[in-house]
């Protein structure tokens, strides 16, 4: 039940973080153009990069404090992090074209499919 109680409180604190970030990063910088996501997924990079070497390298995160801070409050606060992680382990086993796939796919597949259903909810 433990992991279920960390997936929360991480999913939980990282939506908040993620809502509180990007809106004071908003408010600096104008909404011209999407720097709070910016911020956002760039920030979550480095922190998922910073807990996977303490739990991978370091031994220093228990699974339980990786369902906290990595799939918790990275997730919720971006899933663009753990792309990154992914396509990291994939380039890490060797996996170059696969990794590349992922990267790649999930971009511009994610694009295409956004526009499509735009497109579908414009027609309703």
């Amino acid at each position: 039940m433990d992991k279920w109680r960390n997936l929360a409180i991480g999913g939980l604190m990282g939506v908040a973080a993620r809502y509180l970030f990007a809106g004071w990063v908003y408010k600096a910088t104008g909404t011209d153009f999407p720097y709070g996501t910016m911020a956002v997924n760039l920030s979550g990079c480095l922190l998922v990069g910073f807990f996977n070497s303490l739990a991978e390298v370091k031994f220093l995160l228990s699974p339980n404090d990786r369902i906290l801070l990595m799939t918790g409050f990275c997730g919720a606060y971006t899933t663009f992090s753990t792309l990154m992680l992914e396509t990291s382990n994939l380039i890490n086993d060797g996996e170059m074209l696969r990794a590349a796939a992922n990267f790649f796919g999930s971009g511009l597949l994610g694009f295409l499919l956004f526009r499509l259903g735009a497109c579908l909810g414009t027609a309703i």
